[in-house]
């Protein structure tokens, strides 16, 4: 049995929970959401979908005041809260403590390992579950896909094998990957063709495939990502790589992306590490990309309207 923290239990968090628990293990759950954190410590966590329907008893929090250091510490926070994730998991951190971030986009290991060591950090790449939360206490997934991991920067193969164990015993599939640049901009092209499209225009992806403009944008999208990765040395073993997002998206046709949930929900959305990500790697290189540019420019000033209509309040 392992002791886990998953500081960041929203929807993808909550199915990691609910399954490590299932499988034995001891762990923590830690949101910022109060009415989430109260419904699993008094009646328990519900997640149903493609891996069953179970009700755990679980520890749950809003903050990590108390659970000291654990095994494995999950940050499945939004990109934007990482650093403050970081900080709040210091107190988690032991000698052998294994550390991973789980986020979309670019830039999250980075913000973690100055605060936690990068020699402890692993990163991981997750997609294909389609979480929500239905109710505080209560996800559901429509999926339950493959969950890759590498080494940030020193973290002891033996350690990566041992946190990747954690999760196969609680029957997800995993896979470790050396070359961890080549794991991330593979899910990136992904995301990045279909989240930023999903939130300015509301279509799931499966609409986003068949309509011919909304394509145009996605396909534009993932092609000047396609484009930085190339100019960067970066490796995308998935043949050809608009196809391979066509295939991709045809899988989980009414799926809509986390940044449309978020968006609809009136909460911050991860434009900014995602589609966000490509004109900044892009320009230092020379490499155009105006698709993202107007993406980006589009969701940042639809987020803006809410944001200040609300007060400020992002939701988190």
């Amino acid at each position: 049995m392992a002791k886990i923290a998953i500081v960041g239990c929203g929807a993808m968090g909550s199915v990691y929970a609910a399954l490590m628990v299932d499988a034995g293990h001891e762990v923590h759950a830690v949101t910022l959401w109060p009415d989430h954190a109260e419904a699993m410590a008094t009646k328990g966590l519900r997640v149903e979908g493609a891996s069953g329907d179970r009700t755990v008893s679980i520890h749950a929090s809003t903050t990590t005041d108390g659970i000291g250091p654990c095994d494995l510490v999950i940050i499945a926070t939004k990109a934007f809260d990482v650093e403050e994730a970081a900080k709040a998991s210091v107190s988690l951190i032991g000698p052998e403590t294994i550390v991973q971030t789980i986020q979309n986009g670019l830039g999250s290991p980075e913000i973690a390992a100055p605060i936690l060591g990068a020699d402890r950090i692993a990163v991981g790449v997750v997609g294909g579950f389609g979480a929500s939360i239905k109710a505080p206490g209560h996800a559901h997934h429509n999926g339950m896909e493959m969950i890759r991991f590498g080494a940030y920067a020193g973290l002891p193969k033996q350690l990566l094998q041992a946190s990747g164990k954690i999760w196969e015993s609680a029957g997800f599939k995993v896979a470790l990957f050396d070359d961890i640049r080549q794991m991330v901009w593979e899910k990136l092209i992904m995301n990045v063709a279909f989240s930023g499209t999903s939130c300015t225009t509301g279509l799931t992806i499966g609409e986003i495939l068949a309509d011919a403009d909304a394509w145009h944008v996605a396909r534009s999208c993932a092609e000047e990502a396609i484009a930085v990765a190339s100019a960067s040395g970066i490796k995308l073993d998935v043949g050809d790589p608009v196809e391979h997002i066509r295939k991709l998206g045809g899988k989980i046709p009414g799926a809509r992306p986390s940044m449309l949930l978020d968006y609809n929900a009136g909460r911050r959305c991860e434009i900014d590490a995602i589609n966000g990500a490509i004109p900044r790697v892009g320009k230092p290189l020379g490499i155009p990309t105006p698709a993202n540019d107007t993406v980006v420019g589009i969701v940042r000033s639809r987020e803006r309207a809410f944001i200040l209509r609300e007060g400020g309040a992002t939701g988190r």
